[in-house]
This record gives structure tokens, sequence and C-alpha cells, in this order.
């Protein structure tokens, strides 16, 4: 079934992160129909994904709808799907929807579909260490983490204990940094005094990575303020360490000192993106060359060799800055390139000359590393304590879609940084279990699923 027949300009935006949103609202006034695709009903704030995973916010504060946050915005066609092939000659995208497959035409596509969370080749780790690319990471991780001092206190083995006491993060850039400093606070500020057979202060929190450098893009000197504030908080730093081994119980890692083991029920993967598989189609249709990482080589305006009305922004896009080296994969890339591309479609259809490269204005980096306390470089300024933490609570109030989800974030920042509490401490076996039961028995909402024998 082909739908989206106008007469107006047709543009196509896959995906809803934050280059897809912004160039959808960038297109607000223009004379276009756009058909905005994504595998979710909400928009993802990922940066405070990590704050749903240890029960300071709620996933819809983290999540807004998208047809809630679009409403008001009437040339704006929401559909829920996943695409599953780009037709670069009929210039339409088809695509799996819960139970429907459909086609929709272009005129002009935006290709932001985000990027997926790398395992360097050994997908297999990912059953027992999830990653933190989705709320269904986020909600995993927390039931994992919360349900972790649970069994502990049933435990009477010391060993056993220890294991279930033992939290390891691989990946020691912002989220794996904010995680394993907000495991911290857990452990040492909000749970003590409420178990009777364990001391929460005695969990061991071990942050890896395979680099020599904790937050190695904000360069030596926050780096270091930051590996110092984490040996405060009781974290292990475990740099020039490889990942060779996950299991259900512990962790495999090659060291300086040689192989060892760090035995571990709970296991968080912050390391490594790369591009979804789509990607790799869409490069193979346009003949655009991708990067180790599978993102799409492009023109400097943002558009493929030899297509100018594709256009691939945010982490899909391998777009060298300024600097000559790769723009990062950090929400502002893609808010900023989702804008240019709005930008080139409104220039095009006035008439107007088109073409100018995309110029990104780096607006610093920020990270937490527990409360009160983060890093900030923003120019050639570095900050770090309660001054960075102050400049990251504005950015990410400021970045937050929707008024009430800022006034509601407000409060629970207010209950967990202030007071002890964790407002959102809720767990579920669903939680934990779902992922595999759909991987044991297929997705019932995926046309190209094959229905199990006997089930309903």
């Amino acid at each position: 079934m082909k739908e989206n027949s106008t007469s107006r300009h047709r543009v196509v935006i896959v995906g809803a992160g934050f280059g897809g949103l912004f160039a959808a609202k960038a297109l607000r006034r223009a004379d276009v129909d756009v058909t905005l695709i994504n595998g979710t009903t909400y928009h993802l704030f990922q940066p405070l994904l990590y704050q749903v995973a240890t029960g300071i916010l709620s996933e819809g504060e983290v999540a807004p709808p998208i047809r809630e946050i679009l409403r008001r915005q009437r040339n704006v066609d929401v559909r829920l799907g996943w695409v599953r092939d780009v037709d670069v000659a009929a210039k339409s995208v088809a695509v799996d929807g819960p139970g429907v497959s459909y086609t929709v035409g272009y005129d002009t596509l935006i290709f932001a579909a985000g990027s997926s969370q790398s395992y360097f080749g050994n997908d297999g780790f990912a059953a027992d260490a999830p990653g933190m690319k989705s709320v269904d990471d986020a909600l995993e991780l927390r039931a994992r983490i919360f349900t972790a001092f649970e069994i502990a206190d049933l435990q009477t083995d010391p060993a056993d204990i220890e294991r279930w006491m033992t939290f390891v993060i691989v990946g020691a850039g912002p989220t794996g940094t904010e995680m394993a400093g907000q495991i911290a606070e857990l452990a040492h500020r909000t749970l003590p005094g409420q178990y009777r057979h364990i001391d929460p202060h005695r969990a061991r929190i071990v942050l890896v990575d395979a680099v020599g450098t904790v937050l190695s893009t904000f360069g030596d000197q926050l780096s270091t303020r930051a590996l110092r504030e984490l040996h405060q908080l009781g974290v292990e730093v475990e740099l020039n360490t490889k990942v060779v081994g996950v299991d259900p119980t512990g962790i495999n890692v090659q060291t300086v000192r040689g192989p060892e083991r760090i035995p571990a029920m709970t296991k968080v993967w912050a390391a490594g993106v790369a591009a979804p598989l789509l990607a790799r189609s869409l490069a193979e249709a346009t003949g655009a060359r991708t990067d180790r990482a599978g993102r799409i080589h492009v023109e400097p305006d943002g558009t493929i060799p030899g297509h100018p009305e594709i256009f691939v922004v945010g982490d899909l896009m391998a777009l060298p800055g300024r600097d000559g080296h790769q723009l990062p994969g950090v929400a502002q890339v893609a808010i900023q390139s989702g804008r240019h591309a709005a930008g080139q479609i409104r220039r095009r259809l006035a008439g107007r000359p088109t073409g100018q490269p995309f110029r990104y204005f780096d607006k610093g980096s920020l990270a937490v590393i527990s409360r009160f306390s983060a890093v900030a470089s923003i120019g050639r300024s570095r900050l770090s304590g309660f001054p960075a933490w102050l400049i990251w609570l504005g950015v990410h109030l400021f970045y937050l879609v929707g008024f009430k989800n800022r006034v509601s974030a407000v409060l629970h920042w207010t209950v967990s940084f202030l007071g002890r509490g964790r407002s959102e401490r809720v767990t579920t076996l669903q939680q934990v279990h779902a992922r595999a039961a759909l991987r044991e028995y297929g997705d019932p909402f995926s046309p190209t699923t094959e229905p199990v024998a006997g089930r309903r």
C-alpha cells in the first residue's frame, strides 16, 4: 500500500530523535507535507536515560509522546513503524508497522535514524550487559540494580553477597561515568539504613574502559578532576582494561596486570555506538561510502553524494568539522544538522541557492559525576564542581521537551539531590525478563515474526 500522495513537496523524516524532531519543527511554516516515521511513539531525551535507570526520573519525563510535542503542527503526519528499505529510484520508503506494512513516497528524505549500541562484534554480551540506548534498556537496568540489593539481602554466603553487590560499568565516557556516579550515590547515600542483613556502603562499583582516561573527549584537566571525584565516591576505575568475556555471574577482562575476572551479577554496557543496519542499506542503494562505525559520508551540506534529495543528520552523518575531526555523535550535532537540513529545504522551495555547508557550533560538553558535581568544557573554559553542575542543570532543563516534564523533573531532582530518596524505585519482573521473552518467542507486533505454535 503506497501512501502520502499530495501536490505539495513531500518530506519524509526517518527517526524522531533530536535530529528528526528538530528538523520537523523547523519545517513548521514551510509549504511542505512532513511524514515523521519512528519505531516508538515517543521522543527520547537520551542524555537523562541513566537517571531513569537509577530511579531519579520516570520514563515519561525523558520520553514525551511525539504526537503531543507536534500536536499544533498541522503539516506533520506522525507514523509508527520501522523503515525496512529505501527505494532511491522510486523515491519511497518501505515501512513495517505493528501488524501492517506500508510505503511512503518522498521528494526529500531526511535520514535521522540515530545509532545503536555497539558491542564491538561481541553481540552475545548484550544478554548479560544491557546497553543504555532505549527506555527498555533503562527500565531493565533499573530492575537489575535495585533487585541486586534485594537478592544480596537474602544471601548467607559472603561470596554471593559480594557478587550481587558488585556493579560493573563498561565505558568511561559521559554515560558510563554518570551511571557509575549515580550507582555510588545509591549505595552510599540513598539505601543505607534500609536493609538489615547487608550494608549498601560495601557495594563495589567498578568502571572499566580500554582507553587510559576517563571522559577522554573533555581534555586532561577535566579528565583528572572527574577521576578524582569518582575515587572519592568509592568507584574503582580500571583503565587500559579490555573486556574479553561477559556471562551471567561476572566479566572477564584483560588488564596491564594480565587476565582477571570480576564476579558481578549486574553489568552495564556504555561503550561504543554503531549505525543501524538500515544505514548500510541506504549507503549501498546510493553508492555512498561509510566509515568503520557504519556512518554515511556526506557532502558538506549534509546530502548524500549524487542524491541532493537525501539528507543524513545526527549520529549517522560522517562529516568532518572545522578542526578536521569527525563531528561527534552528540545531541547538539543532531539538533543543528536537523535544522540545517530543514533550512536547505526551505531555500530550495523558495528558489534560493542551496548547498551551503553545515557549520557545527560547539556549545560545549557536560557530564555529571555526582549530586552538585559535574565537569563542563565550554569553549576555552573548563569548569568543575558546583558551578559546572548548575550549568548542567540549566542546559538540560532548557532542552527537556515540554513544560510538564520540566516541572516534574525539577521536583524529582529536588527529592533526589536535596534529600536522599529516589522517586522511581518500582521494578517489575517484566522489566528484567521481557526482552529475553521477545528473543525467545518473537515480537507479536512485527509482521516479520513467525507465530509460535500453541501461543496466542
